[in-house]
């Protein structure tokens, strides 16, 4: 058994959690960061929440308006009766940053939140300032890896208390970085009422016919505008990282990095090496842009 505290992480930062209405959607955040600096928002993965960039708040809160948000139909944010697909979601993500006050931010999101952050910045060019995906989903069709997620996932959320484990070790290079606290964190969360109708719902993605529908490809990738850093990782579950670098390749002037020996949750398992290509990009980044 592991205990760390996943707040043990944020010591630096004042910071808050709360709930804001994106659009009737009851929509959970924690935020840290002086009001007045620029917006970051991080997006979670499939069947995730917010405390997946934990690690990371308190080093992107000294420099960004950082937020971390449960999106729709995830965490302790509401799960209504709609289609949780690509437009679902990135109204969503609208509404939030409408209900935020945020014109436009910048937008870090690691696997599925690697996918709505893409969507997003091709639908709201706007509304973007910069990109950071991280070993984003949606851009392959690997049928095993697809029932691997659906399996795995819809377990977790059928048997919290067994099955919640052996998700979250998945995610990992190194199976004992998942925490005691990590483990009842989402353990609590799978176990709402609803919450497998809801999970039922969220994987229609890792089904064929849906997931193409709202695939990532090379053509509509190629009209992301916004400077992007793609971050992969060596041990990756997913996809490899030569496929990690096509991806970045299909984005305009992409940049890819690679981060050695962690799986697919690297701003997890190896924080200071994330936060550090991270923040390089996006200070770097601004300071061009302000320039």
């Amino acid at each position: 058994m592991t205990f760390h505290s996943l707040w043990g992480d944020v010591h630096r930062s004042a910071f808050e959690q709360g709930y804001l209405d994106a659009d009737g959607v009851r929509t959970r955040y924690i935020r840290a960061g002086n009001r007045d600096a620029p917006k970051l928002i991080f997006l979670h993965g499939t069947g995730g929440h917010a405390e997946a960039f934990l690690r990371n708040l308190d080093a992107h809160a000294e420099h960004f308006d950082t937020v971390l948000i449960d999106y729709l139909g995830h965490g302790w944010t509401d799960k209504p009766d709609v289609a949780y697909e690509m437009p679902q979601y990135c109204a969503h993500l609208a509404a939030t940053m409408d209900a935020l006050g945020f014109r436009s931010a910048s937008i870090c999101g690691e696997s599925m939140g690697g996918w709505i952050a893409a969507w997003f910045a091709i639908d709201h060019p706007d509304r973007v300032d910069r990109l950071v995906l991280n070993t984003m989903g949606g851009a392959t069709m690997n049928a095993q890896v697809m029932k691997t997620v659906y399996d795995k996932t819809l377990a977790a959320v059928e048997d919290p208390c067994g099955q919640t484990r052996p998700r979250l070790e998945w995610l990992m290079a190194d199976p004992m970085m998942v925490t005691d606290d990590l483990v009842a964190c989402r353990t609590r969360i799978y176990a709402q009422p609803g919450m497998r109708d809801a999970m039922q719902k969220i994987l229609c993605l890792q089904v064929e016919e849906p997931r193409r529908r709202n695939l990532m490809t090379q053509a509509n990738m190629s009209l992301i505008k916004a400077p992007t850093l793609v971050i992969w990782t060596s041990k990756d579950p997913t996809a490899s990282t030569a496929t990690g670098a096509e991806i970045a390749s299909w984005i305009p002037g992409a940049e890819f990095a690679v981060m050695e020996d962690c799986g697919h949750w690297p701003q997890y398992e190896m924080p200071a090496e994330y936060n550090r290509l991270s923040l390089g990009f996006l200070i770097r980044e601004r300071g061009r842009i302000a320039a």
